[in-house]
């Protein structure tokens, strides 16, 4: 008899938590005070506990929920019966079997992740291996992963909850440059990505620039998150493209057919996204239109560790290029991104991580370190990583007590510019 058979899963345990969030501002506004996310813990008869990490907002949280009792009693290395309950209570169509839906279904993808990832760290526990190995071994020692720099306000408004960060203001290509020389000194990041969408084009187009010459040779890219109409893309087009200033546009558009468009005039400029192909039904469609070259996956909304590799699979099948998107997130997504991510042989870009921009951490032994740019999977059975329970407590209060329960960039960047409006195209 297996030991997992031994061992069947007891408790599930959501616990929402907040962190601190510097004021960065993207498209939709600026970041809030506070960040919302949940720490998932699956638990059997002898005591293992495997962890997840997800959304904190109030949907993903019933979901959460209301899958949660249903494990009970499951064997952990069932993934299938995982799946099962899952697509019962979530979504529209309980057959694991169905075609994908065109549409998508980021909801039941993003409650099949949390919880996967967690029966896959105790999986591994359980075997008392790393969990990468679990997921077919590692073709590369460590993930690299890329300086993500925003434009930000130097503080919050009308907000003194917790000490102001010391990035200070960055409104200018010089203080970008500032910005990136700071964070590429302290984690040796080989990559950089611009957070576009706030300023028009070209004043984005100087920051690119100023980059370029401060850090010649490195890839750089940018994403104006949807900010851009088709017709301003195709006016900037000829100033990404020139000396080979980047390494790929993402989500200049907001939609799959405007991102069909660009690409007919892009030249050969690759475009990337994590907003216009976000699930398996919709690479149908992004095949047909061209519309994409590079997806950034992200096991949050894909459906978990193992969603991830067949998108990469998928990757290798269409020549589509295959990174990783982030969110604001916390060390246990990070080392199940890192996991998953040296099991990837087509991982051909450097991944996005908000993990500098955190200063809060849910497990032991504090902040997972960045060092050359890139990170190892933590050293241990499963993911690598546990929780500690006395921050878990702590980012727990902060969500009972910082009064936010759905993320609103637009609601907090109003109280800098009561006269913001978060309609896309901005430009």
């Amino acid at each position: 008899m297996s030991s997992s058979n031994l061992s069947p899963i007891v408790a599930v345990r959501v616990t929402p938590i907040a962190f601190r969030d510097p004021p960065l501002l993207n498209v939709a506004g600026v970041h809030e005070p506070w960040a919302l996310r949940s720490i998932i813990e699956v638990e059997t008869r002898d005591g293992r506990v495997g962890l997840g990490e997800s959304y904190g907002d109030l949907k993903t949280l019933a979901d959460l929920n209301k899958v949660a009792p249903l494990l009970v009693g499951l064997d952990p290395f069932e993934l299938n019966a995982l799946t099962r309950v899952v697509y019962a209570s979530v979504g529209n169509n309980p057959d694991t079997g169905a075609q994908f839906p065109p549409e998508g279904d980021k909801a039941r993808a993003s409650a099949l992740g949390a919880f996967e990832v967690a029966f896959l760290d105790l999986q591994a526990r359980i075997l008392e291996r790393p969990l990468y190995q679990l997921l077919g071994g590692a073709v590369r020692p460590a993930v690299p992963y890329s300086a993500y720099l925003f434009y930000k306000f130097a503080q919050h408004k009308d907000f003194d909850g917790y000490p102001q960060d010391d990035w200070g203001e960055v409104l200018t290509p010089e203080q970008m440059v500032g910005e990136a020389r700071r964070m590429i000194g302290q984690y040796g990041f080989g990559s950089i990505k611009l957070k576009g969408g706030v300023f028009a084009p070209e004043e984005e187009i100087r920051a690119l620039d100023a980059l370029r010459t401060a850090f010649p040779g490195m890839p750089l890219r940018i994403d104006p998150n949807g900010g851009w109409s088709v017709e301003t893309t195709r006016r900037v087009m000829p100033a990404l493209a020139a000396n080979g200033l980047l390494e790929y546009l993402e989500d200049p558009c907001r939609t799959l057919e405007e991102m069909g468009e660009v690409a007919k005039f892009a030249k050969g400029m690759p475009l990337a996204t994590n907003m216009v192909t976000i699930a398996f039904g919709h690479i149908p469609e992004t095949i047909r239109l061209g519309a994409v070259q590079v997806i950034l996956s992200d096991h949050h909304y894909w459906g978990g560790l193992r969603a991830t590799q067949y998108l990469a699979a998928i990757g290798r099948t269409f020549g589509l290029g295959i990174s990783m998107h982030s969110n604001s997130h916390l060390g246990i997504s990070l080392a199940a991104m890192t996991h998953v991510g040296v099991t990837i042989p087509n991982l051909r870009y450097a991944c996005d991580t908000h993990y500098p921009w955190q200063v809060d951490e849910v497990i032991t032994g504090g902040k997972l370190k960045i060092e050359g740019g890139q990170l190892a999977p933590p050293p241990g059975p499963g993911l690598g990583v546990t929780l500690d329970r006395a921050q878990l407590a702590r980012l727990h209060r902060n969500y009972l007590e910082c009064g936010i329960r759905v993320r609103d960039d637009a609601k907090e960047m109003r109280k800098h510019r009561p006269d913001f409006d978060d309609r896309r195209p901005r430009f």
